[in-house]
C-alpha cells in the first residue's frame, strides 16, 4: 500500500477517535483565526500532494516530490509579511497556500495543479516546470538546485539596504522588507550554502545592512542519507554574526512565535538569523521513493504518528479554535475541492512546440526612463586629470575604466562587486579610481567567493539594480558557473519572463600573458558560457571597440534585462604596439559615450577577396600582426572580428565574407569545444563549396613559463595556415 494512502487513513482514523500524539498545549500570540487558516493551508498542501500521485499514475502530472510533514512551514508564512521576497525550498507548499491567503485574489488551488499538469496556462511557469513560484506573491521560482538560491537571497538582502541609500528606477521591495530563504537540512551542508552563510556573516561581522532570515527545514534526512542527530543545532548555534532561533514545526503556535521573533530580530536590526525549524518527511522523498527500502519499517510507522496535520486537530481543539470534528470536515472538504479542480486543470493546455518552451529564455523588455548621460560638469569632476589624456591614444584596460566611469554616472543603478575591484583598483588596474568617483556602496569589495560575488549580482538584479560584477580571471568562474546556468539563466525561463536577473559579468580571460600565471589565470575555454540559453557573450579585441561594445552590454542589460558577459582579454590590456617597438598601432582614442557597436555587429578590416579570417580577441591582434606578411605572399586577406561570440552572429557573417574565395577561422580556444567548431558548422550550411579551414588551440591547459603561447595561434602559424589554404585551394 502507497505510504500516501496509509497516512491519510491513519488520519482520518486518528481524528475521529481523537487518538492524537502527545505535544505541546497551544499558547502564544497565534490568534484562533490564523490558526484555522494555517490548518487550512496545510490542509490544501496535503491534498496536493495526493492528487499529484493520483494525476501521475494517470499520466496527468508529472511532478510528485511533496510538501507533507513541512505543513509547518504555513505558520512561518503567517508570522511574514507579503512584501518579504521568499525563495523557497521545493517542500514549501504550505508557505505559498498561506501566503496567498494574505494577497487578494489568489487562486491558489487551481494555480499550483495547473503547475503539476504542466499547463501552459500555469502562471508561474507557464507549463515549463512545476516551481513553486508567484510574482503576485513575491517568490521568484527556484529551481532543484542544492542550495543554489542562497547566495542570491542574500543578494537580495543586500539590494534592499543598498536601495535605502539609492533606490533604482526599477527597484521592488520596500525599505522595510526582509528577505525569507529556505532549505532542507542536507541542503545545508552544501558548499554553496555553506559560502552563503560565511558571506552573511561576514557582511553582519562589519555592520553592513543585510535583512536576510535563513530558515532549515530539518526533517533529518537527504533523500536517503541521514543527517546526524543535533548536527544542524551544534554547527550553527554559535556563530558570529548569525542570531539563532530554533522551533518544533509539529507546533503551530510555537512556530509562528518563533519566525515572528525572528523576524522582528532581523526586520529591526537588519542583520541576518538562522532559524532552525525541526519538520519530518512523509512519503519517502518523491513520488517513486520507497522509504523503507533505506529505513526500518518502525522508522517510518513512527515517523507518520508524528503527522503534523494531527497535532494541528489537536491543539486547534484545545485552544477552542476548531473542533477535532470539524478539522476533520474541512481536511475531507480541501480533498473533495483539490480532485475537483484538478479534473479540469489536466484538461487545459500544454506546451506542444519548441517555440512556445523556448519563447521565455530571454525576458521581455522593460521601459527606463530616457536618459542624456552625465553633464560636461558632472563627467570633468568624476574624471579630473584623465580628461586631457583623452584626446591621446590609450591601451585597452584605460579605455574600459573610462567607458565604466561614463557608465556609471550616467546610470546610477550600476553597481560592481568583486575581488579587489575597489580600493585596488582590480588585479590589472581596469577599475582604478572607481571607488573614490562613486564611493564603496557602488563599488563593492567582496571576499574572494565567486559564489557569493555572483548571487549577490544576482540578488541585487531582483530589487532593480544593474550589476555589473567582476571575476578576476576566466577559470575562477568554474568555482561558481552554476550560478549563472542555473539560477540566472534560467530565472525568466521558469517564471514565464516574470523574474530577470539583468547583468553585465565582466571577466579578465583567454591567454597570451606572456608565461604568467600558467593554466589558472589564462582559460582558453569559453564553452562552459557558450551553451548557457539565453546567456550574450561579447568579446573585444581593441580599446574602443570594448568600449563601444560594454555601453552596448548595458544596454542590454539595463533595456532588455539580459544576462551578459563581457569577456576581457587580458593580454590585450596593456597592449601598445602591432608590428614594431613603439608603433602604437593598437591604442586608440577613447570613443564619444555616445558611439556604441550595436548587438549582433561584427568587425572588419579590409577588403581582400582571397582570404576572409574570422577570428575574435587575441585572434583578431595577431592575425592583423599577420597581414603584412600576406600582402606581400600577394594573398588579399579581410580579418573579420566576431564579437559576439554566442549567440553566433550569423547573418552578419555570412555578409561579412561575401566575395571572399576562401576562409580561415583563427581559434584561440581550443580544438574541441571552441569558438571554431560552431562557426566551421556555419559557413558549411550557408557557403557551401567554399574552402574552410580553421586554426586553432590544442587541447591543453596553458604552461607558465616560455611555453605560454606554444599551444595557442601565432602570428606565423596564421601565415602558414593562411597559405596553405590558397595554394592548397588554387
Amino acid at each position: 500500500m502507497d505510504r500516501a494512502d496509509i497516512v491519510h487513513d491513519n488520519f482520518l482514523r486518528r481524528s475521529a477517535s481523537r487518538d492524537f500524539s502527545h505535544g505541546s498545549a497551544p499558547s502564544g500570540a497565534l490568534a484562533a483565526s490564523q490558526a484555522v487558516e494555517i490548518y487550512r493551508a496545510a490542509c490544501l498542501s496535503r491534498a496536493l500532494d495526493r492528487q499529484s500521485r493520483v494525476m501521475q499514475r494517470a499520466g496527468q502530472g508529472f511532478y510528485t516530490i511533496g510538501s507533507s510533514g513541512h505543513e509547518g512551514l504555513a505558520a512561518v508564512a503567517a508570522a511574514l509579511r507579503p512584501t518579504d521576497m521568499a525563495f523557497l525550498h521545493y517542500r514549501d507548499a504550505a508557505f505559498q497556500i498561506a501566503r496567498s491567503q494574505q494577497v487578494p485574489g489568489q487562486s491558489i488551488a487551481w494555480d499550483m495543479l495547473l503547475s503539476f499538469a504542466a499547463s501552459s496556462e500555469d502562471p508561474i511557469s507557464g507549463g515549463r516546470h512545476k516551481v513553486l513560484g508567484s510574482k503576485a506573491l513575491n517568490i521568484p521560482p527556484q529551481t532543484s538546485t542544492i542550495a543554489s538560491h542562497l547566495p542570491k537571497a542574500m543578494g537580495a538582502a543586500y539590494g534592499i539596504g543598498a536601495a535605502r541609500r539609492h533606490r533604482p528606477e526599477h527597484a521592488e521591495l520596500p525599505d522595510d522588507a526582509i528577505v525569507y530563504c529556505s532549505f532542507g537540512d542536507a541542503s545545508a551542508n552544501h558548499s554553496t550554502a555553506q559560502g552563503t552563510f560565511n558571506a552573511a556573516q561576514w557582511t553582519s561581522y562589519q555592520s553592513i545592512p543585510l535583512p536576510l532570515l535563513f530558515c532549515c527545514e530539518d526533517n533529518g534526512i537527504g533523500i536517503s542519507t541521514k543527517t546526524p542527530k543535533g548536527w544542524i543545532g551544534a554547527t550553527f548555534q554559535n556563530r558570529p554574526g548569525l542570531k539563532y532561533f530554533a522551533c518544533d514545526g509539529l507546533d503551530i503556535y510555537d512556530t509562528f512565535a518563533t519566525a515572528q521573533a525572528a523576524a522582528h530580530y532581523v526586520r529591526t536590526r537588519r542583520k541576518p538569523a538562522f532559524l532552525h525549524i525541526r519538520t519530518i518527511r512523509l512519503y519517502g522523498h518523491a513520488g517513486a521513493d520507497m522509504p523503507t527500502t533505506y529505513l526500518s519499517r518502525e522508522e517510518v510507522e513512527a515517523e507518520e504518528a508524528q503527522d503534523p496535520l494531527l497535532h494541528m486537530v489537536r491543539q486547534l481543539d484545545a485552544s477552542g479554535a476548531m473542533a477535532a470534528e470539524d478539522a476533520l470536515a474541512v481536511y475531507n472538504d480541501t480533498n473533495a475541492r483539490v480532485a475537483r479542480i484538478a479534473a479540469e486543470a489536466v484538461t487545459r493546455p500544454r506546451l506542444t512546440d519548441a517555440a512556445g518552451v523556448m519563447a521565455s529564455i530571454i525576458p521581455p523588455k522593460r521601459a527606463c526612463k530616457p536618459t542624456n548621460g552625465p553633464s560636461a560638469e558632472a563627467r570633468a569632476a568624476a574624471f579630473g586629470s584623465d580628461m586631457k589624456q583623452m584626446a591621446d591614444p590609450q591601451i585597452m584596460s584605460r579605455l574600459i575604466n573610462w567607458a565604466l566611469t561614463d557608465l556609471m554616472l550616467a546610470h546610477g543603478e550600476i553597481v560592481m562587486m568583486g575581488e579587489d575591484v575597489g580600493r585596488k583598483g582590480g588585479v590589472y588596474g581596469v577599475t582604478q579610481k572607481l571607488q573614490a568617483r562613486f564611493g564603496q556602496d557602488r563599488m563593492i569589495d567582496t571576499l574572494l567567493d565567486e559564489q557569493s560575488i555572483l548571487g549577490l549580482a544576482i540578488g541585487m538584479a531582483q530589487n532593480g539594480f544593474v550589476p555589473m560584477p567582476e571575476i578576476q580571471f576566466l577559470a575562477y568562474l568554474h568555482n561558481a558557473e552554476d550560478q549563472l546556468r542555473g539560477e540566472a539563466a534560467t530565472l525568466p525561463f521558469f517564471s514565464n519572463g516574470q523574474y530577470s536577473n539583468p547583468m553585465v559579468l565582466r571577466i579578465a580571460g583567454l591567454g597570451y600573458q606572456k608565461g604568467f600565471g600558467g593554466h589558472f589565470h589564462n582559460d582558453n575555454s569559453v564553452a562552459v558560457l557558450r551553451d548557457i540559453p539565453g546567456l550574450i557573450l561579447a568579446c573585444p579585441s581593441n580599446g574602443a571597440d570594448a568600449a563601444r561594445m560594454l555601453r552596448e552590454c548595458v544596454r542590454l542589460a539595463r533595456e532588455e534585462q539580459r544576462l551578459v558577459v563581457f569577456l576581457e582579454p587580458i593580454a590585450l590590456y596593456p597592449m601598445r604596439d602591432l608590428h614594431g617597438e613603439k608603433d602604437g598601432g593598437w591604442m586608440q582614442i577613447y570613443p564619444d559615450p555616445s558611439e556604441v557597436i550595436p548587438y549582433g555587429q561584427v568587425g572588419t578590416h579590409g577588403m581582400g577577396d582571397d582570404l576572409a579570417i574570422v577570428t575574435f580577441g587575441n585572434g583578431t591582434y595577431l592575425s592583423r600582426q599577420a597581414e603584412p606578411a600576406l600582402a606581400e605572399a600577394g594573398i588579399k586577406t579581410r580579418i573579420i572580428d566576431t564579437r559576439w561570440l554566442s549567440p553566433l552572429p550569423k547573418a552578419a557573417l555570412t555578409a561579412a565574407v561575401q566575395g571572399a574565395k576562401r576562409i580561415l577561422i583563427v581559434d584561440e580556444t581550443r580544438h574541441t569545444g571552441g569558438m571554431a567548431e560552431a562557426l566551421m558548422a556555419h559557413f558549411h550550411e550557408v557557403c557551401p563549396g567554399l574552402p574552410l579551414a580553421r586554426l586553432t588551440a590544442e587541447d591543453s591547459f596553458i604552461a607558465t613559463g616560455p611555453a605560454y603561447a606554444a599551444t595557442m595561434p601565432s602570428k606565423d602559424s596564421i601565415i602558414a595556415a593562411a597559405k596553405a589554404l590558397v595554394e592548397g585551394a588554387k
